[in-house]
C-alpha cells in the first residue's frame, strides 16, 4: 500500500477512535482498516491492558471468543521473548518476533504456538496515549512464507497507536460509566448542541458537585464542562484535526483533580456532546494490593513495577533508593504474598486478580456488554 493510502487508512482510524463507541466496535471497524492497511493473516488480536500494571483485562479477536489457558500461563510465567508488557515498557514499543530472536522465530516457544494456529511472524505493538499511559495492545501475524513486515508497516501501526489507546480508554470509560459497578465510577453527561443537558448517568451530580462553580440543585453546569464542551464542537466542525482529543484537568473543590473527556455524537444525526467526567489516575491496583496482601506503600510502589516487569536498578532509579533496599522489600512482598519469585508474584496478581476480570470481559463481549478495564474486586 502507498504512502497515501496508508495516510488515508490512519485517518480513518483516528476518525473511527474520536467518537465514542463500545470497544468491540471498535476493535471490529479498526480490523476492517487494518486489514487493507497491514495485510495478516485471520485477524488483529486486541488487548485491553491495565496502564498501572500492563496486565491483561481483556482480549478481542474475530473468531476467538476464548483465550487459551495455557497462553496466558505461558505469558505469565514462561521465558520467553515479544511479551506484552516487555513490549510495552519499551523504547519504540513495537516488536516483531523475528527480530526479537534475532531471525531464528523457531527458538520461541511462542512462534510453536503461534505455527499451532497458522500464524508465523508475529508483530505486537503497545497502544499508549499521547499523555504516556499504556492502555493496549495489538498483535498482527502472517502466515508461513509471507514476508515479514516492513518498516513503513511497523511505522503505520506506530502512527495509528496513539488514536487506538484514546480510542479504548474512551470506550471503557464510557462502559463503566452506563453502567457502573463502584463508586468511584466514572460519570457521564450528554448535552445537546446548545449546551443544555440532555441526560446523564446516575451518580454523576457528585462528581459535578467537586468541580468549581457547578451547582447541580440548579442545573448550572461547571464552567469545566462547557469549556470542553465549545472545544469538541470547534473539532467537530474542524475535521482536519481530528487528532486533537478534547480532554482537560481540573482541580476540585476537594483538592482532587478530576478528568473530563468529551467527544461528538452524531449517530442519531442530531449533534450532541459527550462529557465523562472521572478522578484523575484512579489507582484500582493499590487497595486490591492493600486489602488482600497487607502490603505497605513502598510495597505497593514496588509490586507495581515488578508487574511492569521493572529490573531491581530500574526500580531503585525510579524510587531512588538502593539496589539492596529493593531486594530487601521483594524478600517481605514475597513473605506477604507467598511466592518465592518475580515472576511468580506477577502470576499470582495477574490469575487471581486480572485473569476473573479478563474472562468476565469474553462474557461480556458475547452478550453485547460493555467490557471493564479495572482489575477483578470480589
Amino acid at each position: 500500500m502507498g504512502a497515501d493510502s496508508l495516510q488515508h487508512a490512519a485517518d480513518k482510524i483516528t476518525r473511527l477512535c474520536a467518537e465514542p463507541r463500545d470497544l468491540v466496535s471498535l476493535w471490529q471497524q479498526s480490523t476492517e482498516v487494518l486489514a487493507s492497511a497491514v495485510p495478516h493473516f485471520w485477524a488483529p488480536c486486541f488487548y485491553t491492558l491495565d496502564p498501572v500494571s500492563l496486565l491483561m483485562t481483556s482480549h478481542f479477536q474475530a473468531g476467538l471468543e476464548e483465550f487459551p489457558q495455557e497462553w496466558l500461563a505461558s505469558e505469565y510465567y514462561e521465558v520467553d521473548v515479544n511479551k506484552i508488557a516487555d513490549v510495552a515498557r519499551s523504547p519504540t514499543g513495537i516488536s516483531t518476533l523475528y527480530d526479537a530472536t534475532d531471525g531464528n522465530p523457531s527458538s520461541s516457544p511462542r512462534w510453536h504456538r503461534n505455527m499451532s494456529m497458522g500464524g508465523d511472524q508475529e508483530l505486537v505493538a503497545r497502544l499508549r496515549t499521547r499523555s504516556g499511559e499504556v492502555w493496549g495492545a495489538v498483535g498482527l501475524y502472517r502466515a508461513p512464507d509471507e514476508p515479514r513486515f516492513t518498516e513503513p508497516e511497523k511505522s503505520f501501526i506506530q502512527t495509528i497507536a496513539p488514536a487506538l489507546a484514546e480510542g479504548a480508554r474512551c470506550a471503557l470509560l464510557l462502559g463503566q460509566a452506563r453502567e457502573p459497578e463502584f463508586a468511584d465510577s466514572p460519570g457521564l453527561l450528554i448535552l445537546d448542541d446548545h449546551w443544555e443537558l440532555e441526560s446523564a448517568t446516575p451518580g454523576v451530580d457528585r462528581w459535578l458537585s467537586e468541580l468549581p462553580d457547578g451547582d447541580p440543585d440548579t442545573g448550572r453546569l461547571p464552567s469545566s464542562v462547557l469549556t470542553l464542551a465549545g472545544r469538541v464542537l470547534h473539532l467537530a466542525e474542524n475535521p482536519a484535526r481530528t487528532t486533537d482529543i478534547p480532554v482537560s484537568r481540573v482541580l476540585s473543590r476537594t483538592g482532587r483533580w478530576m478528568v473530563l473527556h468529551g467527544a461528538c455524537l452524531t449517530s442519531t444525526g442530531d449533534r450532541r456532546i459527550a462529557i465523562i467526567v472521572e478522578p484523575a489516575n484512579p489507582s484500582r491496583l493499590y487497595p486490591l494490593l492493600m486489602s488482600a496482601y497487607g502490603l505497605t506503600e513502598r510495597e505497593k510502589d514496588i509490586t507495581k513495577l515488578v508487574l511492569q516487569g521493572a529490573s531491581t536498578s530500574e526500580i531503585a532509579a525510579e524510587l531512588v533508593v538502593s539496589a539492596h533496599t529493593v531486594q530487601q522489600h521483594l524478600k517481605s512482598i514475597f513473605d506477604k504474598t507467598g511466592v518465592h519469585s518475580r515472576r511468580d508474584l506477577v502470576g499470582k496478581v495477574f490469575f487471581a486478580h486480572y485473569e476473573p476480570r479478563f474472562r468476565d470481559n469474553e462474557r461480556r463481549a458475547l452478550h453485547d456488554q460493555p467490557l471493564r478495564g479495572e482489575p477483578w474486586r470480589s
